[in-house]
């Protein structure tokens, strides 16, 4: 079989040339080009045709899922994604994506995917369907699904999110509290307030986002801010930026 011919998608000069690195040696793909951008990105494969890109998520201006959008999932050749979040959609990518890899990219993973693009190819499938499938499980309203994928060393744990007690901030990462366990993962707050249903879960602190269900009990603090309390006895404290929510949730 002829090596499949493969695109570097990346904003980052360094990330691309590890990559590149990563290549080196094998004998089935061959790199027939790098992009820094989405646009250029999009040029191209419609102009060349890859059998396969390495596409990163994060990009400004257009990201990796607006270049599928914009080239089509029924145009699209074989895609890995390359993403430094691992909360960037992760369920959604876990489900429907060819593949997708976390920076910073590890070499044993990295080739465990393109393994299995290679003997994807060579099997004739295609990659539409599930290309089409991940498009249309990041259009989903968020909170979805019902459930939050969440990254626990080399596995995926999804948890029901009506089971989800409150979160919180851990520098880089963020920490979710599921009764007595807590799951731990590199995010942003914003982007798992994002992923939460806002009719169930609010953010009542820059640190903090709660699952309302399970409070039991607003204490009034100190200039305007409060106590939340909830069933299992644990205390949260709201922050400045959330007293029109909290009071809108007290006077409910």
């Amino acid at each position: 079989m002829n090596p499949l011919r493969v695109l570097l998608v990346d904003d980052e000069p360094l990330a691309r040339s590890h990559v590149q690195s990563l290549l080196r040696g094998r004998t089935d793909v061959t790199v027939i080009g790098e992009c820094g951008d989405g646009a250029s990105a999009v040029e191209r494969i419609v102009a060349e045709a890859p059998d396969l890109v390495l596409l990163d998520v994060q990009m400004p201006e257009r990201d990796g899922l607006d270049v599928v959008r914009a080239v089509g999932p029924d145009r699209m050749p074989w895609t890995v994604f390359i993403t430094a979040h691992d909360d960037y959609a992760l369920e959604a990518f876990d489900v429907h994506a060819v593949d997708y890899v976390l920076k910073p990219v590890n070499r044993e993973r990295f080739h465990r995917a393109i393994d299995r693009v290679v003997r994807l190819h060579a099997e004739r499938s295609t990659p539409a369907t599930a290309l089409r499938g991940l498009l249309g499980a990041l259009d989903e309203p968020r909170g979805g699904s019902g459930r939050l994928a969440v990254r626990a060393g080399d596995r995926v744990i999804y948890l029901k999110v009506a089971d989800i007690d409150w979160v919180e901030a851990a520098g880089d990462n963020v920490r979710f509290h599921v009764g007595r366990q807590v799951y731990e993962q590199r995010a942003t707050m914003a982007s798992v307030e994002q992923r939460l249903p806002s009719g169930t879960f609010a953010r009542i602190h820059r640190s903090v986002i709660v699952n309302l269900d399970r409070v039991v009990e607003f204490q009034p603090w100190f200039q305007g801010d409060w106590i939340v309390v909830l069933g299992d006895g644990t205390r949260l404290q709201s922050g400045k930026s959330y007293r029109a929510r909290l009071k809108a949730l007290t006077s409910e």
